[in-house]
């Protein structure tokens, strides 16, 4: 039983590295696609044919994502801001994310 047990907590874990790699591999297109939008102005369109073509698809599945149309307008809207991934998840970029959403609330 202790095999099985070992077996399949190494099973989930190799599963957690494929998912996180398949992330990367979104965050690299969304960062191509905006790379696309400020060179050639559409990155928008580039993301949402990517995410809606086969690969994609199979990308956003492995990656835990379901590939719904709900996510392609998100990737879009995404992608329309211009803020790299990079940027966007770091911590700086959240607390002066909150802290405009706050200031907002105040001016309201």
């Amino acid at each position: 039983m202790r095999d099985f047990v070992d077996g399949t907590a190494y099973n989930n874990e190799q599963g957690n590295r494929a998912r996180k790699l398949f992330a990367a591999v979104v965050l690299a297109a969304l960062d191509d696609a905006i790379a696309d939008d400020k060179k050639y102005g559409n990155g928008p369109e580039q993301i949402a044919r990517w995410a809606r073509s086969r690969d994609g698809r199979e990308v956003l599945t492995c990656a835990g994502i379901d590939p719904n149309e709900r996510v392609v307008e998100g990737l879009m809207e995404f992608v329309g801001k211009g803020v790299r991934t990079s940027v966007a998840l770091s911590r700086e970029e959240s607390e002066r994310r909150q802290a405009a959403e706050i200031e907002a609330q105040r001016a309201a």
